[in-house]
């Protein structure tokens, strides 16, 4: 069965044996993204079962047309959460470029975030446009797809992918700018 068949099935029936199927072939990518972010074996061991469990809720709810990209989002949305709870770590890695087609791609734009760039992040998104924002903090921090994003604001899917595309623009170019300035 394809990634697609399975997520259906599992929507419809919530067969854990099916989310396991769809899962597994994953869990060592996943586990990859996790050690990079978290830099710790068992710390990323455990978050690749922390994150199947939020699998069992989130996949009934949320619509997801790529389950590879989806999971990749999810996993490094976990991992940074997670840094962000942690006092003592100072640093995390965040990619400013959503990698949405290919775990693991290594890109020049990762570079080393403290808590004062996640601020100035929050002051960037304050800064989009009303739609830009939510459709941006919508679509990235609270994982929903672009149906359930239009369903929840009122906007069709052409309007809520140019507010995704253009808000994630203006969204770097705010954070450069407050980097560079």
């Amino acid at each position: 069965m394809t990634d697609q068949e399975l997520l259906v099935r599992y929507r419809t029936t919530g067969d854990l044996e099916v989310l396991g199927e769809l899962y597994t072939p994953y869990m060592s990518l996943l586990y990859g993204v996790c050690n990079k972010y978290l830099k710790d074996q068992q710390a990323s061991e455990d978050a690749v079962m922390q994150i199947f469990e939020q699998l069992i809720v989130k996949l009934r709810t949320h619509e997801v047309d790529n389950f590879k990209s989806w999971l990749y989002v999810v996993g490094r949305n976990f991992c940074l959460m997670e840094l962000r709870k942690q006092k003592g770590k100072q640093f995390v890695e965040f990619d400013t470029h959503i990698l949405e087609n290919e775990w693991g791609a290594e890109d020049e734009s990762l570079k080393k975030w403290d808590e004062h760039d996640f601020k100035n992040m929050e002051k960037c998104l304050s800064e989009l446009n009303v739609n830009q924002a939510s459709c941006v903090e919508l679509f990235y921090l609270k994982e929903m797809c672009y149906k359930d994003i239009a369903d929840t604001i009122g906007l069709d899917l052409k309007q809520v992918k140019s507010y995704i595309q253009n808000g994630k623009r203006n969204l770097k170019n705010c954070m450069e700018r407050r980097q560079n300035g």
